[in-house]
């Protein structure tokens, strides 16, 4: 057996290993997986990022379910006692209307311009925001608008307009929730009806009524693109402000409704080559801007500014809309009567002395319509020496000789040049295309006048002055003046309430009263007469004479009760009328006496609605008794014979029941007309507010009675048959009070010519304390006081004239009523 050496073993070297098929699909596998995780997890980042930002940005958000029950800012209205619309508060001109009430094509019109997917979108549209985002991330700005309808209402109902991020997302987290609650129509309605378009209006409705003067439901074409582009830019695309701008805008409406297959071609076509077609309401003045006013105060005292003005309040007022512009006449007719009487001055402003612009010059009154009958001031814009060429606003008037007669001046040329303010009487007859004017004069005298119902305490009229776009200054129940003789019927009150009758003998002759001479208007003396034809002549010693002898704290006394609340001084002369006191208090003061002693308060509401009809508030009348009966008929005596022979005879020529009295203050600065029927109170009076003299003889009678009896003609239409309270037995007084001394019926109270029958002996003994029976006394808790819903509210009145009181020294003497 053969044996073989051992063999050294060579390791053979090892194969490199073969990669594996499968590794390439793992790999991929695994990085899918990779990718879903990041993937998953960015998207919840996401997702609890917009959770997190949309829980932090609707925290503060309003409830979708309070738009269920949201009312648009609405105007508060004014009626009249005949349910007549007189006036307004507002901070936005809005008339809400239902979908139904939007012309068709105006709805078109808005959608094409401002939101194309709005019936199809749940409230925001994805692809109008990827482009604005895009757009501000290239501008580096937010200059790109997205906003659906539904998130411009949104906007405007509950978020600012200032543009950010966090209020984006509030407007589309707002939007999305608008869109699930409401359906397509009652979300256009409510953003018809909240958006702003320009010129205080809010709402295609309140707009179309401003611009155009029609419904929405009755635009047109070009008149709805109009409007439908507004929103966009209410101020830059103003038809007003910017027409130029305007039309381009509302040709870009009518574009975008002709690419919308909305409208043809030649629709478009026809509507772009219209004009704006513009018919701007101008606004009217109130028909009582003082009594509004005054209704304003005391509904903000009562409700609160925001209310007033936003919650679209129904208030019922006391206004007689009829008797009203009766009084509006009244008052401006007396005062141009006035004028003429005094006589032309020449004093006139002139606007191109001042550096004005013909041209442009505007004139307050010209910011509200005119009407033929009105009172306004006009600029001249010719003088011709038998023509005078005036605008006022947009119309020219013209005036012919016949219109300046009364001037004394025969050329229009001598009168008045280019440039002058001039007042004018506009009428109904037409020269040419030119409306006739008769010219007046405004030299600064004013009037006011208030009316209140005497069972009811109802402001039936109140004016203020002449003219309120020139003064809101409410002379009727700001304006404290000397009264003159028509604060006598307090006096003679106080007497009467101490035993004196109205055939008591008086002796009118001269007298002093310590350093104190007074004398009477026409300085003579009638000597022995009886108070009731003392009261009638309005007589100043028999008045001061009765003073004296009851005691002045006893007059002062019975003028607080009748609510009077002037601070009296205690001397002599107020006896006479030297103390101030405004024209509604002595209006309430006078109705005392037909209402047998008792006073109602004045009001100017009677009642106060919510926008749904549900009474808030209502006002019942503020009754108290000032004196008793007895008093009152007897007062009514002295009263009723100034009307029926006294200072205030002419009011005789209207044949009905009245009484009153007139009164007339040192160098005729005031002028004064109270008296009433026996359902009507009214006072008038007529002044300067630098109280300034009326003039020489411009007594209460001349100056203040006919305005009172152009009003009173219209307040007792219809009220023939009506009588004071206790009219028989006033009836045989007043017969047997209107005898004077000396002639038969009266010869029993004479001896040779020496009164007899003086004043009572508790007047020579100085019932001067003056207590009042029981009945008089009013009730423990009564409302003596003016109401404080007509006394304005200091902080928001008209700034008063700066005047100073024309208080008499004690050698001066009021002057009585002529």
């Amino acid at each position: 057996m053969a044996v073989y050496p051992p063999q050294r073993l060579e390791p053979k070297p090892l194969a490199r290993p073969q990669r594996m098929q499968f590794a390439p699909a793992a790999n991929r596998r695994k990085l899918a997986g990779r990718f879903t995780l990041a993937a998953l997890l960015t998207l919840a980042v996401i997702t609890g990022s917009l959770a997190g930002l949309t829980l932090v940005y609707s925290v503060d958000l309003p409830q979708i379910n309070d738009l269920e029950r949201y009312r648009p800012s609405t105007t508060t209205e004014l009626y009249d006692v005949k349910g007549r619309v007189i006036g307004s508060f507002a901070l936005e001109r809005r008339e809400v209307i239902d979908y139904s009430s939007f012309a068709p094509i105006l709805r078109e019109a808005v959608i094409s311009i401002e939101d194309k997917s709005f019936e199809s979108h749940w409230g925001i549209n994805v692809f109008r925001v990827a482009g604005a985002a895009w757009h501000d991330i290239r501008s580096h700005g937010r200059a790109q608008g997205a906003s659906t309808l539904t998130m411009q209402l949104a906007r405007n109902l509950f978020l600012s307009s200032e543009r950010t991020s966090t209020r984006k997302i509030q407007e589309a987290y707002l939007a999305m929730q608008i869109e699930r609650s409401f359906t397509k129509e009652q979300i256009f309605t409510l953003y018809g009806n909240q958006i702003y378009l320009g010129s205080g209006m809010y709402g295609f409705e309140a707009a179309s009524q401003f611009y155009f003067s029609k419904h929405a439901k009755d635009l047109n074409l070009d008149e709805a693109a109009l409007l439908a582009g507004l929103p966009k830019g209410p101020v830059g695309f103003s038809p007003l402000l910017y027409p130029e701008k305007s039309l381009r805008r509302r040709n870009l409406v009518l574009t975008e409704m002709e690419n919308d297959k909305v409208i043809t071609h030649q629709q478009a076509e026809a509507a772009r080559n219209a004009p704006l077609g513009l018919h701007v309401a101008q606004p009217e003045m109130s028909v009582a801007p003082w009594f509004q006013e005054a209704v304003r105060q005391e509904l903000e005292k009562r409700f609160g500014s925001e209310q007033v003005h936003e919650a679209g309040l129904k208030v019922q007022t006391t206004l007689d809309l009829d008797l009203q512009q009766t009084a509006n006449r009244a008052v401006a007719n007396g005062l141009a009567a006035y004028e003429r009487r005094k006589g032309w001055t020449g004093k006139l402003e002139n606007i191109v002395d001042k550096g004005g612009d013909l041209n442009t010059y505007k004139h307050p009154d010209w910011a509200v319509k005119q009407r033929p009958s009105d009172y306004v001031h006009a600029m001249v814009t010719r003088d011709m020496p038998l023509e005078i060429h005036a605008r006022v606003g947009s119309e020219e008037v013209v005036l012919l000789p016949e219109d300046w007669k009364w001037t004394g001046e025969r050329y229009g040329s001598d009168l008045v040049k280019p440039g002058d303010i001039i007042y004018v009487h506009l009428t109904d007859a037409m020269e040419g295309r030119e409306r006739r004017a008769q010219l007046e004069q405004d030299s600064g005298a004013e009037g006011s006048l208030m009316a209140i119902d005497n069972s009811t305490g109802d402001v039936l009229a109140m004016v203020g002055g002449r003219d309120y776009a020139l003064s809101q200054f409410n002379r009727a129940t700001q304006s404290e003046r000397q009264t003159g003789s028509s604060f006598k019927p307090y006096v003679y009150t106080a007497a009467i309430e101490a035993g004196a009758k109205p055939d008591d003998i008086i002796v009118d002759g001269p007298v002093s009263f310590g350093g104190y001479t007074p004398h009477n208007y026409e300085n003579d003396y009638k000597g022995a007469m009886t108070l009731t034809a003392a009261f009638a002549d309005s007589r100043n010693i028999p008045a001061l004479k009765l003073a004296a002898r009851v005691g002045i704290h006893k007059v002062i006394d019975v003028t607080h009760r009748f609510g009077v609340t002037s601070n009296i001084p205690a001397y002599l002369p107020i006896a006479i009328g030297a103390v101030e006191i405004t024209l509604q208090e002595q209006v309430a003061s006078y109705s005392v006496f037909p209402n047998d002693g008792i006073r109602v308060a004045p009001r100017l509401i009677r009642k106060v609605s919510n926008a749904d009809g549900l009474a808030l508030w209502e006002d019942a009348p503020a009754v108290n008794e000032v004196i008793d009966q007895q008093t009152a008929r007897t007062m009514m005596v002295l009263l009723r014979a100034v009307t029926a022979y006294g200072t205030g005879h002419d009011a005789a020529a209207l044949k009905h029941p009245f009484g009153g009295k007139t009164g007339t203050t040192s160098d005729y600065t005031d002028a004064w007309f109270l008296g009433f029927s026996p359902s009507v109170t009214c006072g008038v009076w007529v002044g300067y507010d630098s109280r300034q003299s009326l003039g020489d003889k411009e007594t209460g009678a001349k100056a203040a009675l006919p305005i009172w009896m152009d009003f009173m003609k219209a307040a007792i239409v219809g009220k023939d048959g009506e009588t004071f309270l206790g009219d028989a037995q006033d009836d045989k007084t007043l017969k047997a009070a209107t005898e004077a001394p000396g002639k038969p019926g009266a010869a029993a109270s004479t001896v040779s010519g020496t009164p007899a029958k003086l004043l009572p002996a508790t007047l020579k003994a100085g019932a001067a304390s003056g207590v009042p029976s029981k009945r008089s006394q009013p009730s423990p808790g009564a409302r003596t006081a003016m109401p404080t819903s007509v006394k304005p509210a200091s902080g928001s009145l008209p700034a008063r004239p700066q005047v100073k009181p024309a208080l008499p020294s004690r050698s001066v003497t009021p002057k009585p009523n002529g």
